[in-house]
């Protein structure tokens, strides 16, 4: 009989031997902590709790150097076992006694089953097409080699190490899987995780790592059945059986399936019912029973099962979904600290011993590297993209510690053996992701669809020529982000068919409004976060395919074809503090002017009769007394300024507080800009001009000029302070750009008053286009001792006077970049007098301008702008 069904017996035997249980429990002076046959949870709770409280701290510490979790695992069970806490006196017999190993051994074996169920879902073989020359090469070098090599290591272990009682050819059969197999699970996450799958070499490698698992699985199930088998005719009949078993689950098996799943509407909805969960569930266990009792193990009966699982629709990233956290956070940890329980490194106590790690280790490493580099190079891959090849299809990870305590169970291997190739598996695993990163750095990856894209951002006029933003990269990453993205894309279109704006980087130079470079484009890039979960590693190979079936992404290209936009979408898996870079590239990919970034909570809206609106994002960020977590919050807006600071090209943040009921016309909107001067304010009133272009658009301008330096503030409060003055600390980054000198502070004032007379003065050479937007535009200027108060004054006025039938939005530049006065104090006194409880969040990614009104509890939305270094308006 199988191993499966042993360790169901062993627990049966343990239960029916049990006594009455004792009902008092720890108040009649029982110990929860002593293993009882009549209750085995309270120490399994126990083990359960340790094994998954050290596992996490591990991978905690190990993931900040990109380390994959099944480290963490096996290293977790070194510790817990014989090597480290095992030492401790009573440690073992009181947390790991013999006796309630069975009941953690079924319950790991279990998580097992199921996981290898996934590993089998994961498994594609529609990317063998994928290049599949090269693929093929790579995969047949990375498996014959390997295994040719293993099996004359094997001849050496075996006559070092192993009892003459195990048979000889199992064991070098059993070797030569080990050193040739590739850990296809582990693979896919350091491949989604280092941002390859999109790269030729990501695919390739992924390719070959499918050929190569499939092939060891078989090898593996031979190697097994032949362990089992009493003589060679009951070993054919179970390779029969095996291969009979799989056929059938393969066509017949995966037909019906199939069958079912559509006429519950599972594969329409891309989500199993609950009868389909019931089917996929009993077919996972039906299937591990069957090959267990045949003589295979069980596991070889969920991977089989997962082959059948079909991926239309996204059905098999929602199956995954329902499964993966019970799996990864509780089964499988168990297993693997189970493997590090076994591992006894205090049995690798001399010379020769280390000697043969050593020479595994290399034997294990060059039999991959070496063939798999020298196949890609051979295929037309140059010597970094080579290197990275065989890197990668040298991972070992979890495969190879199921092929060990495979061969641990049916004593192919004893425990020295067992250990000697564990500390292999982790030492090659380890090297993985490093040695990836120096063969294969981002700055040298090709992408298999940048080709296209740069051939046609190549025939566009840099960004610098530019004379309208025409190109808008559009990040979406929450579905709650579509309104404010839908609002400020109708804003973007303009009323005529084009639009001449004259460039601020050309302001010195007094010339003719140049034609538009092209109708208005939108680029939507839909962010989703990448975490362990074998979902998020299916979505990250699905992208193409979600990219027609995400509901963000469908609403908003519905949304831009209802309107007339040209929006193109692209979707992006990575992991969230990645993020900022994913936005660079994309911005760069698409050659677009300028990045918006949305920020809403949906359908908030301004009540009639209140004075405020509903809460904004920035309400759960900003103020304290909030009921609302502010966990995420807090983390989004530390993106936010992280894409401010990266972004090679312009930012602007839209910060959506909803529709205004009261309006009268809420398609209408006016704008506001309090122009300080600077790089920023500049391009927001470029933008702000853009805008006016829409006929729905009306706005006013005022230029805020400071009459006299702000009194002392010594009264502020000290913590009030803190919260607004401190904006220099390690939690964000800061809105003030570098030092500026008095030449160039002198040359943005410059600039700034070119900017102001170009569009408060008459002109008869103004295009039409601009003349009409500048009908719409009130402009003004005033002095004042407290340009902030002013702002916020003026912000209140247009909230209640005339424009109060409209949504308002007020438009800021992010930085005091080159201006001659800071608004610190005067955002610190601001806030001491209104008693905000705001953080030094807030100016970090608003700026001192929008954190004022923030502090003011203005209700009006608000587009933070900030310019690239070398873009419009910067000096």
């Amino acid at each position: 009989m199988g191993e499966f069904s042993d360790q169901i017996l062993a627990v049966a035997r343990a239960f029916s031997k049990r006594a009455a249980a004792e009902q008092g429990g720890i108040i009649s002076g029982d110990n929860p902590t002593v293993y009882n046959a009549n209750d085995p949870l309270r120490l399994w709770v126990i083990q359960v709790v340790l094994i998954i409280g050290i596992t996490q701290l591990l991978a905690l510490i190990l993931g900040r150097i990109r380390q994959p979790r099944v480290i963490s695992e096996v290293i977790g069970g070194v510790i817990l076992g014989p090597t480290i806490m095992g030492r401790i006196p009573g440690f073992q017999n009181a947390i790991f006694p013999a006796a309630s190993i069975p009941m953690l051994t079924l319950t790991s074996t279990i998580g097992l089953l199921l996981f290898l169920f996934l590993v089998g879902l994961e498994i594609d073989t529609r990317i063998l097409s994928r290049n599949a020359r090269a693929s093929a090469a790579v995969s047949v070098a990375g498996l014959v080699v390997p295994l040719g090599l293993g099996a004359a290591l094997g001849v050496g272990v075996y006559r070092e190490f192993i009892n003459p009682s195990v048979n000889f050819g199992f064991f070098v059969l059993f070797t030569a899987v080990a050193i040739g197999i590739t850990a296809f699970p582990v693979l896919c996450r350091i491949l989604t995780e280092l941002q390859l799958l999109d790269t030729t070499v990501g695919v390739v490698t992924l390719s070959a790592g499918v050929g190569n698992d499939v092939v060891g699985w078989i090898l593996l199930a031979l190697t097994v059945a032949l362990v089992n088998a009493t003589n060679g005719l009951t070993a054919l009949y179970v390779l029969l059986a095996s291969a009979a078993y799989v056929l059938f689950m393969l066509y017949p098996g995966r037909w019906a399936f199939l069958w079912l799943a559509r006429r519950t509407g599972s594969i329409e909805q891309g989500s199993p019912t609950p009868v389909m969960m019931t089917v996929t569930i009993i077919t996972i266990f039906a299937s591990g029973w069957f090959t267990d009792i045949i003589g295979v193990h069980a596991i070889f009966g969920g991977f089989v099962a997962g082959l059948i699982i079909p991926k239309e629709n996204g059905f098999a990233i929602s199956l995954v979904e329902k499964m993966e956290d019970l799996v990864s956070i509780l089964f499988l940890p168990l297993y693997f600290t189970l493997s590090g329980l076994k591992t006894n490194l205090g049995l690798l106590d001399n010379g020769v011993t280390w000697g043969y790690i050593i020479i595994i280790c290399l034997v294990a490493f060059t039999s991959k590297f070496v063939t798999c580099a020298g196949a890609a190079y051979y295929s037309g891959f140059n010597w970094r993209e080579s290197g990275a090849i065989g890197s990668l299809m040298s991972c070992k990870g979890l495969v190879e510690l199921i092929v060990l305590n495979i061969g641990l169970q049916a004593n192919i291997l004893d425990p020295r053996t067992f250990s000697m190739f564990v500390v292999h598996a982790l030492i090659l695993t380890f090297m993985t992701t490093p040695l990836t990163l120096a063969f294969y750095p981002p700055k040298y990856r090709t992408r298999e669809s940048s080709q296209a894209i740069d051939t046609e951002a190549s025939t566009r006029p840099s960004v610098s020529d530019r004379e309208v933003k025409t190109r808008f990269s559009f990040v979406l990453d929450k579905i709650e982000q579509l309104p404010a993205a839908m609002t400020l894309s109708q804003l973007l279109q303009p009323s005529t068919s084009s639009l001449s704006l004259t460039s601020t980087s050309d302001l010195k130079h007094e010339k003719s409004a140049q034609p538009s470079d092209g109708p208005t484009t939108i680029n939507a890039l839909r962010l989703i976060e990448l975490t362990t979960r074998t979902s998020a590693v299916l979505r990250s190979q699905e992208a193409d395919s979600l990219l027609y079936n995400d509901p963000v992404v469908s609403v908003f290209r519905t949304f831009g074809h209802l309107n007339r936009l040209a929006v193109t979408t692209a979707l992006d898996v990575a992991n969230f503090d990645e993020f900022p870079a994913a936005v660079a590239r994309h911005t760069t990919r698409t050659d677009s002017d300028i990045v918006i970034l949305p920020w809403s909570r949906g359908p908030a809206t301004i009540q009639p009769g209140s004075e405020t609106a509903a809460r904004n994002p920035f309400d759960g960020v900003f103020h304290r007394a909030t009921a609302q977590d502010q966990t995420s919050s807090v983390v989004y807006s530390e993106f936010i300024r992280k894409v401010f600071m990266s972004s090679p090209r312009d930012v602007a943040l839209f910060v959506d507080r909803g529709l205004d009921v009261r309006a009268t016309a809420p398609s209408e909107h006016h704008l506001f800009l309090p122009f300080f001067g600077g790089p920023d304010d500049r391009l927001a009133l470029s933008f702000l001009v853009q805008l006016a272009n829409n006929t729905s658009v009306t706005a006013t301008v005022v230029r805020i000029e400071k009459a006299e330096d702000i009194t002392s503030v010594s009264t502020v409060d000290a913590k009030t302070s803190a919260a607004a003055g401190n904006i220099m600390t390690t939690a964000g980054f800061d809105t003030i750009y570098g030092n500026s000198n008095t030449q160039t502070r002198m040359a943005s004032d410059t600039a700034d008053n070119l900017l102001w007379a170009r569009y408060t003065n008459a002109s008869d050479t103004r295009n039409s286009n601009i003349s009409s937007a500048l009908s719409r535009i009130t402009f003004s200027t005033q002095s004042t001792t407290k340009p902030l108060h002013t702002a916020t004054d003026i912000v209140n006025e247009q909230l209640g006077k005339s424009h109060a039938e409209k949504t308002l939005i007020v438009l800021a530049g992010r930085s005091r970049r080159m201006s001659p006065e800071s608004h610190k104090n005067e955002l610190t006194l601001l806030i001491s007098e209104t008693q905000s409880q705001i953080t030094s969040s807030v100016p970090k990614t608003l700026g001192d301008v929008g954190a004022a009104l923030v502090a003011t509890n203005a209700p009006a939305s608000l587009l933070i702008i900030q310019a690239s270094a070398g873009g419009a308006g910067a000096e």
